[in-house]
């Protein structure tokens, strides 16, 4: 058979066609007109739920104190838009500091958590030990404790370690959460012996196999990682609030409670520092997203 008789035998993908009030896809599945209709009115109303709160604090940030904030119906679009409140909020605490505070603790907390989960992840779900099963069942244990139930205890260790109002004091306990070492642990048992075993004849050792084969194949898990890791200790609140006293060592959370107290009469300054806040938090989803999205089927192999 020729090339061209071959490329005319070869089947093809059928685009998506409309028959009557029907939608067929590509895979020949049947899509009703209105169900369409409805799962993009059920996917606009989630996004108005999630995405609204930040819209309306945003466009409160740049409105100015002769704007009515609580106009019937509200205005989302400010009349003339102002950086003011956010120079405002500067002015009124070290806001900068604070996110470098921030900042330092987040950046050390999602190294800790890619480093450890990675490398217990691992062990849990490729290495062959006696009670491995056992510290699967831990880590499982470990996800359905409160914080609240062992912020006590942490304190106290935090206390006797010399940690307390340190900024390694509030990386600590978090430095690897047991959620994260489970998802790697999915992730790794997702990937094909065959692969590591092929590896092992050829002589490579365990962290040979580690670092070259298994790591480089769950980057996804570990952008999920990162991004959980950053988000859990850039918003945590209370376990700063209560290891530190010192306020030049304020993380960024406890900084923007005195616009709460001090000034919560002033929705605009609270709205800005609100969007300080949050921006770090978008800009980190913004460069993960493509491995934070692939991460949802991480391990496979393709044929």
């Amino acid at each position: 058979m020729s090339v061209l008789e071959r490329e005319k035998a070869r089947p093809r993908e059928e685009p998506v066609v409309r028959r009557g009030r029907r939608v067929t896809d590509g895979h020949g599945r049947r899509i009703r007109v209105w169900e369409l209709v409805l799962r993009y009115a059920l996917l606009l109303a989630v996004l108005t739920l999630t995405v609204g709160p930040f819209l309306w604090q945003l466009s409160t940030s740049l409105k100015g104190p002769t704007e009515d904030i609580f106009s019937s119906p509200p205005t989302f679009l400010p009349s003339h838009p102002t950086l003011h409140n956010y120079r405002r909020v500067a002015d009124t605490i070290p806001v900068w500091d604070y996110a470098l505070n921030s900042l330092k603790v987040a950046s050390a907390s999602v190294v800790t958590n890619c480093v450890g989960s990675a490398l217990a992840g691992y062990a849990l779900a490729r290495l062959r030990y006696r009670g491995r099963g056992t510290a699967t069942l831990v880590f499982v244990l470990a996800m359905l404790v409160p914080v609240e139930g062992i912020i006590i205890a942490q304190f106290t260790t935090m206390r006797e370690l010399g940690l307390n109002n340190t900024l390694i004091g509030v990386v600590l306990p978090g430095s690897v959460a047991a959620m994260n070492v489970l998802l790697m642990r999915n992730a790794f048992r997702n990937l094909p012996y065959e692969i590591e075993e092929a590896a092992y004849v050829d002589g490579a050792d365990v962290w040979q196999r580690f670092r070259r084969i298994a790591l480089p194949s769950v980057k996804g898990t570990l952008a999920v990682v990162a991004i959980f890791a950053f988000m859990g200790a850039w918003d945590d609140f209370l376990w700063p609030l209560i290891v530190l006293s010192d306020p030049d060592k304020f993380t960024l959370t406890i900084g923007l409670n005195y616009l709460h107290g001090t000034f919560a009469n002033d929705e605009r300054l609270v709205a800005a520092g609100t969007v300080i806040a949050v921006a770090p938090l978008i800009a980190l989803f913004a460069c993960l997203q493509r491995y934070f999205f692939r991460g949802v089927g991480e391990g496979a192999v393709k044929g």
